[in-house]
């Protein structure tokens, strides 16, 4: 009875009296099934309240910010420790609550009202408004922020929040490409290296990068740990696979950097001493990825910095943004100069949807030919909200090979270790579908579904 209870609040509308019967509900009274569907039907009812406090901080700090009366006081001053006082948080918290409240009730009403009916968590409705704000703020048309809601609020039912995040930035840069270009070149002149004092003989260094030579530097790092335990077993008389060849950065960056001599910058190509340090960092990893004398091979593949863009950009037809791996959208002409010092492989695209249909070339030794295929289609590991790379991740069969399943790209996937093991020892089923998708099913009967994932979208 309480079972089929909680499947009715589960889907009734969220508001006071769904919650009262949900609170008259004790959750160690149901069964492990119905616990799920009470934790969501209370998730759905916390949405609805979220909704409530948007604009109760609206209400409060004002639909727009207070304009400053003199020299010392600022925007927001007065509201914002109004708010920070009223919940108890800092005010800096305080005007970060205040901003995602009114860009929520100011320019996104979907959005709200999708929060409002529990369709979406707060912390969705949150990276939505933070991340379509700076959009917002430079004018986007009410025409585009549509497109950006529906778009975010649909990729929102199957994707966490920091997935969707990724989406409304790709979208934004789809919808308006110079804008986008014009932020992005502007944020690139706030590169720096910083270095913090700590206790006990410690010190942070903070690096603010461009994601293209981010990429590089975690590239680096990831490649002197697998190249120090391949030196290690190598030393311990183990065998070392594959041949000797060295590291390429795809950005081409070189190993001299102009440290501490502004004469050599050329004309016109001033940089501040902190660009000179961001700069620094990135040649020398990129130095270190190409002077690596130890071959590591994750999948039978070098390190490499991976980048996607559709052939009409590369030609310089359109102005689509490409697809930076482990970061996102990057701006055509930032994805056009990567790509022009890159090696290529073609992949053959669905045109509707943008998912991989098949590998699209010939190849002498077609199992490394279908792991370069399976590990471009999935990017990261299949299980939801996952985010693991597939360059480190297991190749599995979703259908054993001992119980007849096939070596096939449609059984075939990524999966991080651990959830490699959940599914071979955890109870977790996995059915795989030929568009990379998938479904899986709990030990508790409960189903979640992995759409596909379109080449040119961040995951």
């Amino acid at each position: 009875m309480r079972t089929q209870l909680v499947s009715r609040l589960l889907n009734a509308v969220p508001g006071i009296d769904t919650l009262a019967s949900l609170f008259a509900i004790d959750p160690f009274d149901l069964s492990a099934p119905a616990r799920i569907d009470y934790l969501t039907a209370l998730e759905r009812q916390m949405s609805w309240l979220q909704a409530m406090m948007q604009r109760a901080i609206v209400a409060v700090a004002g639909e727009e910010g207070s304009k400053s009366d003199d020299i010392f006081t600022g925007v927001d001053d007065a509201e914002r420790e109004d708010v920070a006082a009223a919940l108890r948080m800092s005010t800096g918290t305080a005007q970060i609550r205040i901003d995602v409240a009114r860009t929520l009730v100011n320019h996104l009403p979907n959005v709200c009202s999708a929060l409002a009916m529990g369709e979406i968590s707060p912390a969705h409705a949150t990276v939505i408004a933070r991340e379509s704000a700076s959009a917002i703020r430079n004018g986007m048309g009410p025409a585009h922020i549509y497109s950006i809601e529906q778009s975010a609020l649909a990729y929102a039912e199957f994707h966490t929040p920091t997935q969707v995040g990724n989406k409304v930035r790709t979208t934004i840069a789809k919808l308006a490409p110079e804008p986008f270009e014009e932020i992005a070149e502007r944020a690139r002149d706030t590169r720096r290296v910083s270095c913090f004092r700590e206790v006990d003989g410690l010190s942070t260094i903070v690096a603010i990068l461009p994601a293209e030579d981010a990429q590089i530097v975690m590239k680096a790092i990831e490649n002197f740990i697998h190249a120090q335990v391949a030196s290690e077993n190598i030393s311990l008389g183990g065998q070392n696979a594959g041949g000797a060849s060295r590291f390429k950065s795809a950005s081409g960056a070189t190993g001299t950097s102009d440290l501490t001599n502004d004469s050599e910058v050329l004309p016109g190509q001033h940089r501040s001493m902190d660009m000179k340090r961001a700069d620094a960092l990135t040649s020398i990893a990129a130095w270190s990825l190409q002077q690596s004398t130890v071959d590591v091979k994750l999948h039978r593949r070098p390190v490499t910095v991976n980048v996607t863009i559709d052939l009409p950009t590369l030609l310089g037809l359109a102005e689509n943004p490409g697809q930076l791996a482990g970061y996102g959208a990057i701006p055509a002409s930032v994805a056009r100069a990567l790509a022009s010092d890159g090696k290529w492989q073609r992949f053959i695209t669905d045109p509707q949807t943008g998912t991989l249909l098949d590998f699209g070339r010939e190849i002498y030794e077609p199992p490394q030919a279908l792991v370069d295929f399976l590990i471009a289609r999935d990017r990261t590991c299949r299980f939801p909200g996952c985010r693991q790379s597939a360059a480190r991740a297991d190749l599995d069969h979703a259908q054993s090979w001992d119980t007849g399943g096939e070596t096939s790209a449609a059984n075939l996937g990524a999966l991080c270790r651990r959830h490699h093991r959940l599914k071979t020892h955890g109870g977790w089923k996995l059915d795989s579908h030929p568009d990379g998708s998938c479904t899986w099913t709990s030990p508790l009967g409960k189903i979640y579904e992995v759409p596909a994932r379109p080449m040119l979208e961040a995951v």
